[in-house]
């Protein structure tokens, strides 16, 4: 598997996880996993019918054995699973996924936008973060995240920005402020000065 985005996600599953991989897509992940041994059990879900059957030829090609579900988020689960990954969606899309009594203990969760209001909801959910990478492929920032059931105060740099503190992705963030500031009104120019001053202070900081 080439892909750094799906190879850190895997990263981030212990040996003892039994997972649900939630919108598979063509299997990838899940197949990696299996064929490792990096967990104690996968399995596939989508809730797109075409991506399911591709998820399934795959892990036909790849001969190992992967349970599949044809799930709109964890509604047509019927296994045990304690690890949820959630990957290649918006943090509002997550966010109703996880509105559910089969939320699990453990999520991984890669989301496509919106950053901040999904850390400060999961946190407000009973969720607590305890990793987080920044991966650059393909000519993107992606964000990845390890959460447990558990209390934690974020602070609100720490919600804004998370905890990865990874330099290049904040040097990132700082150049599209810049060139941000070439199209807003005066007003909105403050607020961007200020965020680039705060993302300048935390680069030298760590």
């Amino acid at each position: 598997m080439n892909s750094k985005r799906l190879l850190a996600l895997a990263e981030m599953i212990d040996l003892n996880d039994v997972v649900l991989d939630v919108g598979c897509d063509h299997g990838y992940l899940s197949i990696y996993l299996k064929q490792n041994k990096l967990c104690q059990e996968v399995y596939a879900s989508d809730v797109n019918i075409n991506a399911l059957n591709m998820a399934k030829e795959n892990i036909k090609k790849a001969k190992v054995k992967i349970k599949t579900f044809l799930s709109d988020g964890f509604n047509n689960i019927d296994v045990y699973f304690d690890t949820a990954v959630i990957a290649g969606m918006g943090s509002h899309t997550i966010l109703k996924i996880l509105n559910s009594e089969k939320s699990p203990s453990k999520l991984i969760i890669c989301s496509n936008n919106a950053h901040e209001f999904l850390r400060k909801n999961l946190n407000i959910m009973g969720y607590k973060i305890i990793e987080e990478k920044v991966i650059y492929e393909n000519k993107h920032y992606y964000i990845i995240m390890k959460w447990i059931k558990g209390k934690q105060k974020l602070t609100k740099t720490e919600l804004k920005y998370g905890i990865s503190y990874n330099k290049d992705y904040f040097r990132y963030l700082i150049n599209k402020n810049k060139e941000l500031l070439k199209k807003v009104p005066i007003t909105q120019k403050i607020k961007l000065y200020s965020e680039i001053h705060k993302l300048k202070g935390l680069i030298e900081k760590k």
